[in-house]
């Protein structure tokens, strides 16, 4: 792979400012973003007012821990506009989630917001190894999902030529790849993994292909997963971190030089890590739920968010600024099953040390009389005889039941009978009948 560590001309001169700038700095736009807040969003007056606290009492970092967070359940209660603090008619662009659980989380940008993400995800897909005059192949989804439209900003800012491709259309996705010659893609790491059976089917060598960067996000995935990618295409397989109600994608990412963890875009982002449970403010270092407060937006602040993610807080390496620990689970997405946490990365990792298996693989949740049970529905590798699947699916059985302590089934399939998305991959599967 190729060294794309940058030369010192490459970085912002706030990613490598001295700690005591940056709080300074932080601290300053904490400040405006929560009377910002306070003034112009009905949600955030009653809720500072009922906790007893003002934006003026925020004089230091850690007083942020004072006030009450926001969840998503929040932004649901005030749909369609009730979180924005501008007027509508200065809001440019919104977003907005699936709403497949309920009602869509809405998020609004004025022209500065967009301004600002265009500016985050160009510095990250220069962590990333990025540079101004690459072909960047776009396979994020384009549309109310943030993924494809934040990406494709952020790469024109840097300078990058941008192939919109979106998501889906994998067989054309797989020609444009030979035909252009890209040299960064942003793309799920699950619909990576299809485009490369894709790439073999088609006869295409992966690691032959053009592409030096992958940039990988909206789900997520383990170091055993980027181990898997990089050695099938022979290229930097290079986390990136966001949510939609905070700004979109763009919010962390890791950096070639080290993949040591993602770092924060503090200056715009400030992080917090509480304990999932009490809600109390963790230290540096300890593992519990990402909270995260927006520094500079001005349609949609968001104060404390919760964000379900669960990671901790490290120091900075290639930059200034905080890492996040790699993101393998949310507290939403853990399974309990007789007792036991278990999360569909762990089962991931399990996977791809298990040679004859592939990384395509759902965890499919049933009810056997007052019991729950959990099949790992798993392909074999193209290249595994099925004898050798078969008995790696006995091997992945025990693997599971010595490592994470709960008793699962295992179904090998043959290879494409898994579903593939051109999104967020669907890990888990619940066919319990519901309560």
């Amino acid at each position: 792979m190729d060294d794309l560590s940058p030369r010192p001309g490459d970085l912002e001169p706030i990613e490598t400012a001295s700690v005591d700038e940056l709080r300074a700095l932080q601290l300053r736009r904490l400040r405006w973003t929560l009377r910002h807040a306070y003034d112009n969003v009905a949600h955030y007056r009653a809720a500072f007012d009922a906790a007893g606290v003002h934006p003026d009492d925020v004089t230091t970092l850690d007083a942020l821990a004072t006030l009450p967070f926001t969840t998503k359940e929040d932004l649901r209660r005030n749909y369609p506009f009730g979180m924005f603090a501008v007027p509508r008619e200065r809001v440019v662009r919104i977003h907005a989630s699936s709403g497949t659980t309920g009602r869509p989380t809405v998020v609004g940008y004025t022209q500065e917001d967009l301004d600002v993400w265009a500016t985050v995800v160009a510095r990250s897909i220069r962590a990333a190894g990025g540079r101004a005059g690459m072909i960047l192949h776009n396979a994020y989804g384009y549309g109310l999902f943030t993924g494809g439209l934040g990406a494709h900003a952020g790469a024109e800012k840097l300078g990058c030529t941008v192939v919109p491709v979106s998501g889906g259309m994998t067989e054309r996705q797989v020609q444009l790849i030979r035909d252009f010659r890209p040299d960064v893609i942003t793309v799920t790491p699950s619909y990576m993994l299809a485009l490369v059976d894709e790439m073999e089917r088609q006869g295409d060598d992966p690691r032959a292909t053009s592409l030096r960067v992958g940039i990988f996000g909206a789900e997520p995935w383990t170091n055993d997963m980027r181990r898997e990618i990089e050695q099938r295409l022979d290229m930097h397989a290079v986390d990136i971190y966001g949510l939609s109600e905070i700004i979109g994608p763009g919010v962390a990412n890791e950096c070639v030089e080290t993949k040591d963890g993602l770092h924060v875009w503090e200056d715009h982002f400030y992080p917090e890590i509480v304990d999932p449970i009490s809600g109390e403010v963790l230290p540096d270092g300890e593992e519990g739920e990402l909270v995260l407060t927006s520094l500079t937006k001005q349609a949609m602040p968001v104060i404390r968010y919760r964000t379900r993610d669960l990671t901790r807080l490290l120091p900075g390496t290639a930059r200034t600024m905080r890492r996040i620990e790699k993101i393998t689970g949310r507290t939403d997405d853990m399974i309990i099953l007789r007792g036991v946490n278990l999360f569909p990365t762990q089962v991931e990792e399990l996977i791809l040390g298990t040679a004859p298996l592939s990384p395509h693989f759902q965890c499919v949740l049933d009810r056997e009389g007052h019991l729950d049970a959990m099949t790992v529905r798993v392909e074999r590798r193209e290249s595994a005889p099925a004898t050798d699947a078969a008995e790696a699916g006995l091997e992945l059985q025990r693997l599971v039941k010595n490592r994470i302590g709960v008793s699962v089934s295992v179904e090998v399939v043959e290879p494409g009978r898994i579903e593939r998305s051109v999104g967020k991959m669907r890990r888990i599967v619940d066919r319990r009948p519901k309560r």
